[in-house]
């Protein structure tokens, strides 16, 4: 590590986020000072994106408190792909992590996970990638429910696709639970689009295959919290937005050939399909929803997209258990099919 390489740098989009972002920014700060940590080795950067509220002020506020370990961006509203890409143009840390404003990291797990971060730079362990657990925080039920990897992951080594076990069903890789070397996602062509929700797919599943070492540390390390009625997981403003989930499909469709993956890490390749077919049948599952024609052209859209883009991906995805739960054909179908959903939302509390 150079004298002016830290060893992680966590990027901060924020969105008049005045309301919750302190105890965001206030979880990353508890590592200055404990184990001998300070401004020279990590760094918080504040994206702030347009932001019409008391936003602005309180960024600015952190930075001139914290120079040389808080920094901020003001830009003109551009989504949270651009405030990401922003982050990991500036960023000084070898390794990089995106904290919604409005989640935090749990204080004792990251004094951990940054130790361990440590003893990799120190060592030179060349580790691509770092996953954690992450715990959603659902606000309006007051529960928790932690999402941990430790059937999927082997413990205390480095390891890569090929020793990964498989993957439980509601059991996957989000924002959340990863922590990349910033120099791969630099060199890995990784590219989010501006004024979209929902990059954050793109972020955790573009980079995969660019990876070759991975760390898993059995930390529930990041609270992610759920449950405002404005959050973009909400499934009324999914619906409202389920063009921009359209478009965000196609990108992930569009970014790797998964029969080539297939060659070299087929564990990983599955693990990449599976993903796919969850967000497709979410897609499909929302256009059920809406329920009118336009709505059922742009699934047969997408799928004849699918089809001549990716005709491997078509076949696989269509032998996959969460299309043929979504794929039931005529009224019944779609009724069987948002039946299937509103259960396993139920059990999952996944929106």
């Amino acid at each position: 590590m150079s004298n002016e390489e830290k060893i992680i740098s966590f990027t901060v989009p924020c969105y008049n986020s005045a309301a919750y972002m302190r105890a965001c920014v206030d979880s990353l700060l508890s590592c200055l000072g404990s184990d001998g940590f300070s401004s020279a080795d990590f760094e918080i950067i504040l994206i702030d994106d347009g932001s019409t509220d008391e936003t602005p002020a309180i960024c600015d506020a952190y930075a001139a408190r914290y120079p040389g370990l808080i920094t901020v961006i003001h830009q003109e509203n551009s989504g949270h792909g651009v405030g990401i890409m922003r982050g990991i143009h500036l960023a000084c840390g070898q390794y990089f992590k995106v904290v919604d404003s409005d989640d935090w990291l749990d204080v004792p797990a990251l004094r951990r996970v940054m130790n361990t971060l440590r003893q990799a730079v120190r060592q030179n362990a060349e580790v691509d990638l770092f996953i954690t657990n992450y715990v959603y925080e659902h606000q309006d039920a007051h529960s928790q429910r932690v999402m941990r990897y430790a059937n999927v992951f082997p413990l205390n080594c480095t390891f890569s696709w090929n020793n990964i076990a498989r993957f439980k069903p509601s059991q996957y890789l989000l924002m959340h639970s990863v922590i990349y070397q910033t120099a791969l996602l630099r060199a890995c062509n990784l590219k989010l689009p501006s004024h979209t929700f929902y990059v954050d797919n793109i972020f955790v599943y573009q980079p995969l295959p660019f990876v070759k070492t991975i760390r898993y540390l059995d930390e529930d390390l990041y609270h992610y919290s759920i449950g405002r009625a404005d959050q973009s997981v909400n499934e009324r403003v999914m619906l409202s937005r389920v063009d921009q989930q359209i478009g965000i499909t196609k990108l992930m469709v569009k970014a790797h050939d998964l029969q080539q993956v297939y060659q070299t890490w087929p564990n990983l390749a599955r693990y990449m399909l599976n993903y796919l077919s969850i967000m497709i049948s979410i897609l499909t599952i929302l256009l059920y929803i809406e329920g009118s024609k336009p709505s059922l052209k742009k699934r047969a859209s997408f799928w004849d997209f699918l089809y001549h883009t990716d005709p491997f991906l078509y076949r696989r995805i269509k032998r996959t258990i969460p299309s043929l739960l979504t794929s039931v054909s005529g009224a019944w179908g779609r009724k069987f099919s948002l039946i299937i959903y509103r259960l396993a939302r139920r059990v999952y509390k996944f929106n």
